[in-house]
This record gives C-alpha cells, sequence and structure tokens, in this order.
C-alpha cells in the first residue's frame, strides 16, 4: 500500500506527528477585536486556553512570565514586526511559535522577522487550522527531541538524538535570525507498536534496525541522519541547490523504501513505513508517503 496526503487537503488530520493533540496556551496580541473573536471562537471548542492583549509592551511582558505554546501578532501601527519579536524571543524560557497576522504580507516576510508563518485578514477558517495543524507540529517536535529523558547513541553512520537535537535548534536559530529554511525528512514505522504488540518486541526491533542499515545505505555522504524515537530515523536537509530537492529527496526515499523487499519483522505483521518532509521555521508538512516494503510501484 502506498499512498500520498496533502496536508492542505486534511489540515487537522494530523496534528502531532506521533502523539495526541496538544492542549495549547495561545496568546493572541491584537486590537481588532473581530479577529481575536473569530480565532478564540474556533480554538476555543477545541480546548486550546486562548488570551488576548491589546497593548503590545504587555504582551512582551506576559510572554516572559507564562509560557505560551502559541502567540498571533498583529505589530499594526508599527510598520516592522522585528523589534516585537526579538523581545518576544529574548524575554522567553520556551520556543512560542509566532503567526504574523495582517492585511498585507506573506510567509517569506514573517519568517525573515523573525516569526514562524502568516496568516492573513480577514481570516479564514480554514487557514487558520492549518496553521494551528504546523503550529503543533513544530511545538511537538521542539519538545520530542529536546527530551533527553532517552537519548540513542550514534552508531553505523546514524547520529545520535541529542546531536541531532543540536543541529535542530542550529536551524531554529538560523531562521529566527536569517530566515533561512531547514527541511527534515522523518522515516519511521508507523505500525511498530502493533507489530510489537501481535508479534513481540523481537519482531518490531528487527524491522527497526533493518529500516536503520538501509536508511544508511540510502543517504548521500552529506546527509545528516540521526535517531530520533525508537521507531524513527530523521535526515536534515540544509540549503537546498534547487527548489525541489527537498521533496525529490523525499520521494526518492519513499521509492527505494518501497523496493526493499526484506525490510519485515520476524512476525506475520507487514510493516508499515511513513516518510514525511516537514519544514522549519513554519512545521508544514509538505508531502508524505506511506509504504508497504515490497511494493516497488513509484511514488506519485
Amino acid at each position: 500500500m502506498q499512498a500520498d496526503l496533502s496536508m492542505a487537503l486534511y489540515p487537522y488530520a494530523s496534528l502531532l506527528l506521533f502523539q495526541g493533540a496538544k492542549y495549547m496556551k495561545i496568546l493572541i496580541v491584537d486590537r481588532d477585536e473581530m479577529t481575536t473573536q473569530l480565532i478564540k471562537s474556533k480554538l476555543e471548542p477545541l480546548a486550546h486556553q486562548v488570551f488576548v492583549e491589546t497593548v503590545k509592551n504587555d504582551a512582551v511582558e506576559r510572554a516572559a512570565s507564562e509560557e505560551f505554546d502559541v502567540i498571533f501578532l498583529d505589530p499594526n501601527p508599527l510598520t516592522s514586526a522585528r523589534p516585537i519579536v526579538l523581545n518576544i524571543r529574548r524575554s522567553v524560557r520556551n520556543y512560542p511559535y509566532i503567526i504574523l497576522l495582517g492585511n498585507e504580507g506573506s510567509q517569506e516576510e514573517a519568517i525573515k522577522a523573525g516569526m514562524n508563518d502568516y496568516l492573513a485578514k480577514p481570516l479564514d477558517s480554514d487557514a487558520l487550522m492549518q496553521k494551528m495543524a504546523s503550529a503543533e507540529r513544530l511545538v511537538e517536535l521542539v519538545s520530542r527531541i529536546g527530551d533527553d529523558s532517552e537519548d540513542f547513541p550514534s552508531a553505523g553512520g546514524v547520529i545520535a538524538k541529542s546531536a541531532f537535537n543540536q543541529l535542530f535548534l542550529s536551524a531554529i536559530d538560523r531562521a529566527d535570525r536569517y530566515g533561512e529554511k531547514t527541511f527534515i525528512l522523518f522515516i519511521f514505522m508507523s505500525n511498530y507498536k502493533e507489530i510489537f504488540e501481535l508479534d513481540g518486541p523481537y519482531a518490531a526491533d528487527y524491522a527497526v534496525a533493518k529500516l536503520s542499515q538501509y536508511l544508511v545505505l540510502l543517504r548521500r555522504q552529506s546527509d545528516i541522519i540521526g535517531q530520533t524515537a525508537k521507531y524513527e530515523y530523521a535526515l536534515m536537509l540544509q540549503r537546498p541547490q534547487y527548489e525541489t530537492e527537498p521533496v525529490d529527496a523525499a520521494n526518492r526515499f519513499a521509492e527505494a523504501i518501497g523496493g526493499f523487499k526484506d525490510i519485515v519483522s520476524s512476525g506475520a505483521t507487514p510493516v508499515e513505513v511513513t516518510v514525511r518532509l516537514l519544514d522549519v521555521p513554519t512545521g508544514s508538512a509538505i508531502v508524505e508517503h506511506v509504504i508497504t516494503p515490497g511494493d516497488v510501484e513509484t511514488p506519485a
């Protein structure tokens, strides 16, 4: 089985990468009551906590004293949001996902200002949900990859989770400072828990080991690959030479994995591998393939 999913068509189908939905703490910095009420009406029924600050200095102070997961920011009447964003980034202890609100603007302008994404006014409900889905992916990634309670040591060309986290944090910092995008290709055994429960831990871990061996063989010499979960690996694709290079890489890995017939567990359950491409700092899921190794059909 093999499928491509457009995350734009299913904006809330996969809020987080591999875990359940997280209830977010959200701050709206905006004097536009219509906008703030719309955001609250859409997000509060989903159990998110939503707060509003109309004074920007008060918002910076509040962000410093409380930990918000997402901040919606309309810099109007200021001509640039960069000073406010810098004040927020310097004063907070966590990493909030910051969304630029405005009647005019672009994602590129938002990223150059140190934010994560842009949401146009008047607000579109579907677009709001798409941005929230991306925000939850990135917030979850920052927390999960940065969790040092479990590490996976470097072995066979795969770097440790802790080492990959340092590169991940550097990518976020470069986005904040220079507006530079980084792409991360996550490759994971999406039915690991099913195999573990039905066929036992040896069968599940055997399939993961085979997947790891093939990823090391498939990667280019310049690719950085780390183990970020028991059944997940991540490749960091920095400074692509051409626009479609990250998507081409995702397709190449998906096609190759589909042809590896011996990525199997030692049990009866077929292995399912997901290849998912994300960008930093937006957290957008650009492309996704779900593959059963042995299916050599070329991904769409």
